[in-house]
């Protein structure tokens, strides 16, 4: 029953997250000025501005995006060991063979 609220929470996050990031305003065009000359004196990635509330929503979105995604990591696992623990190899690992005797000198 936890493990299907955090997975409703998480969606719920994800779903805000990208409605947050889609109704920013992007910043190719002062980019794309910088680069094209034309004496703007914006820097190359635009001039910083404060911290608004979509900014904000979006590092808070951010932070419970991959806390959440570290959570349902943790609860989706099965049994306490590793992933590996209960596989058995699919071939027998053979010793390597002896090397072979060399061969007798004979007396010219």
């Amino acid at each position: 029953m936890l493990y299907y609220l955090a997975v409703g929470l998480y969606l719920l996050v994800c779903l805000l997250l990208l409605l947050v990031v889609l109704m920013q305003q992007g910043k190719g065009g002062d980019m794309a000025s910088a680069f094209g000359g034309g004496g703007s004196s914006q820097t190359a990635f635009g001039a910083r501005a404060g911290a608004t509330v979509l900014t904000r929503a979006t590092t808070i979105l951010g932070a419970l995006f991959m806390l959440g995604a570290i959570i349902l990591g943790v609860f989706g696992q099965r049994g306490p060991g590793s992933l590996l623990s209960g596989v058995k190899s699919a071939a027998p690992v053979q010793p390597a063979p002896a090397p072979a005797p060399a061969p007798a000198q004979t007396p010219k």
